[in-house]
């Protein structure tokens, strides 16, 4: 892909406040992402239920859990070579900055590093499986 092309691409997320791009053409394809500073205050994690809500569990008992989601469009590989151990495995206790994955994309390995801290309660992306930018990849609980 011609490089003045992957420019005017670039002015156009910056004109249009994207914060990904991608752009097939023919048997080429470029995704482009761009993490946008937000206002100062750190945003809160999101919390989501566990589990779902059934007439024996009462609403405040339901455990609560983060999530930490992929920062780009890829390939996601949960450990760092076919056949090695995974970065993380479920009831792992992770840290600001461990690293948690790799999302592949365009040829370059990107290492996915966690934002939180917690224990790793379920591994939400497969091996191998293309992700999305802000996609699930981990479930965390204190």
């Amino acid at each position: 892909m011609d490089i003045r092309k992957i420019k005017k691409l670039i002015d156009l997320m910056i004109e249009s406040d994207l914060e990904a791009i991608e752009v097939k053409e023919g048997d080429q394809s470029i995704a482009l992402t761009r993490r946008i500073a937000r206002s100062v205050e750190q945003p809160q994690p999101q919390t989501i239920s566990i589990l779902p809500r059934t007439p024996n569990t009462p609403a405040s008992v339901t455990p609560q859990g983060r999530i930490e989601t992929s920062p780009m469009v890829g390939v996601f590989y949960a450990a760092p070579n076919p056949g090695e151990a995974s970065f993380v495995k479920v009831g792992q206790k992770i840290n600001v900055g461990d690293q948690i994955g790799i999302v592949e994309a365009m040829k370059i390995m990107n290492p996915v590093e966690a934002t939180q801290s917690g224990v790793v309660a379920e591994i939400l992306a497969k091996n191998g499986e293309v992700v999305q930018f802000g996609q699930p990849l981990i479930r965390l609980q204190d």
